[in-house]
């Protein structure tokens, strides 16, 4: 058993809760983590959803679906003949599994050698001094006491009473990246960030994919200059999303999914091998803490905090997708462990929440960071726009991926860059650059003024700066 005093107690291991543990322990603070996930074997798995049934699986699945759509449709451009192409789904999903358990025993040896306490098991907030721990393997619950509680139990998918998840027919994103055939026909309801990077893999993979979505808008975080480019480049992969789409009902029938929706003209019947729910995520906090510890939540299940990440509770503070600071993001969360850790330590940190990059894993990725055209149209902000098209990248042809656009998007009096809008091939890699240039208030002109190697993709970016003074090299003039 271990032992029952610490300085920090982590309740959660997912990126914000293993990295705030991570940095307790570097600090010096006495520090045990706890956590439930379980992998296929029943074993414990570190790196909660998002290492095993979120972006780095779906991520490594992609990949292999990548790979699979080029040797089927490219590989001739290139002088490269296949041959009796075949698809093994079981080694597929292996694949993932060992990328996701490599991560997950990278987190643990780090664990070690930091001497942090890893608990296997659910930990319930009794007060602010003491948590109820009952492990998985069956013994007897237990307190342990500790100076300071991070809440990071994350979050998990919406459930719609519309469609009930049964497991088999209609299952959720963590059980579409463990599928053993590939299904004929399936419908994904939610044509959001996981519903989009759900249905890029499978599309890969030969199903025919139907995207039912809700709101009459597709995409409506990023810019929608971006989001447009994306409904016709996915559309044009043969992703078929269906807008203003309200599932109304579904049932199972001869191994089927039958699934009723409407939309403004009419209400449709789809016949569906598997049906996804993607249709957003929801904070774990349930089962966090008992009534009497008095940690205040509201009504959507969020854990109320300040800027500071402190909750109700002198000592105790909730990270990740437990709150409503910031989007529910790996990146945001595995700073707020950092930023959280440090508080405790007796440092004062900061975190930048008008400065964090969103990534949709899809092929191509989209990326972006800062104020869309809409929001500064909105407010009738003075804006300048730029763009470069991916078309127009010598190393995107090199490549074979011209698809896409990077905007730039700054101050029409100061020319301070307000924000950038990427779908591209790697658009979550180049976005960093435009992050550190915003976190440095950098302005248009200092990145037409850097210089970048040709050729890369990095050029979008610089590019697009020059194209605000109608300087830009490389792209052609319009043929009228």
């Amino acid at each position: 058993m271990p032992q029952n005093h610490y300085d920090v107690v982590v309740i959660g291991a997912g990126p914000a809760g293993y990295v705030a543990a991570i940095r307790c322990a570097q600090l010096g603070l006495k520090t045990a983590c706890v956590d439930n996930w379980q992998n296929k074997q029943g074993d414990a798995s570190l790196g909660g959803t998002f290492i095993n049934a979120g972006c780095i699986s779906t991520m490594t699945m992609l990949e292999s679906a990548r790979f699979y759509d080029a040797l089927k449709n490219d590989a001739d451009q290139h002088g490269i003949h296949v041959d009796n192409l075949q698809l093994d789904i079981e080694q597929l999903v292996n694949r993932k599994d060992q990328t996701v358990g490599r991560l997950s025993e990278q987190i643990t040896a780090i664990f070690d050698q930091l001497d942090i306490a890893c608990i296997h098991a659910t930990g319930k907030l009794i007060s602010e001094t003491q948590v109820e721990i009952t492990p998985l393997c069956g013994k007897p619950a237990y307190p342990i006491d500790s100076k300071n509680f991070i809440l990071a139990t994350g979050s998990r998918p919406v459930e719609l009473a519309c469609a009930p998840l049964d497991g088999e027919h209609i299952i959720d994103s963590t059980q579409a990246l463990n599928l053993k055939k590939v299904p004929q026909r399936m419908g994904i309801i939610g044509a959001g960030v996981v519903g989009l990077e759900l249905a890029g893999i499978w599309n890969k993979l030969g199903s025919e994919v139907i995207l039912l979505e809700a709101q009459d808008n597709f995409l409506s975080a990023p810019d929608q200059q971006i989001a447009q480019e994306a409904y016709l480049i996915y559309t044009s992969q043969g992703l078929d999303i269906r807008l203003g789409a309200r599932v109304i009902s579904t049932r199972i029938a001869n191994d089927q999914v039958i699934l009723e929706y409407e939309d403004t003209e009419q209400t449709h019947t789809l016949v569906l091998d598997k049906l996804i729910v993607a249709s957003g995520r929801q904070p774990n906090s349930e089962h966090i803490a008992i009534p009497e510890a008095e940690l205040i939540l509201d009504d959507n299940g969020f854990v109320h905090v300040d800027e500071d990440c402190c909750t109700s509770l002198p000592g105790v503070y909730a990270i990740g997708d437990l709150t409503m600071l910031g989007p529910m993001l790996a990146h945001k969360g595995l700073e707020e462990g950092v930023s959280v850790a440090e508080l405790i330590a007796g440092q004062k940190t900061t975190i930048n929440y008008d400065i964090i990059p969103s990534v949709i894993y899809t092929d191509p990725e989209i990326a972006w960071v800062g104020q869309t055209e809409q929001a500064l149209k909105t407010v009738g902000e003075h804006y300048r726009v730029g763009i470069f098209p991916f078309s127009s990248s010598a190393r995107a042809q090199s490549v074979g991926k011209t698809d896409g656009m990077l905007k730039i998007i700054t101050h029409g009096e100061t020319d301070l860059i307000l924000g950038v809008h990427i779908i591209g091939l790697h658009a979550s890699e180049l976005i960093a650059e435009a992050v550190l240039a915003m976190e440095f208030s950098a302005s248009a002109e200092d990145l037409a003024c850097t210089i970048h190697a040709h050729p890369t993709l990095s050029e979008t970016l610089h590019e697009a700066a020059l194209s605000l003074s109608n300087r830009a090299l490389h792209t052609p003039p319009a043929i009228v």
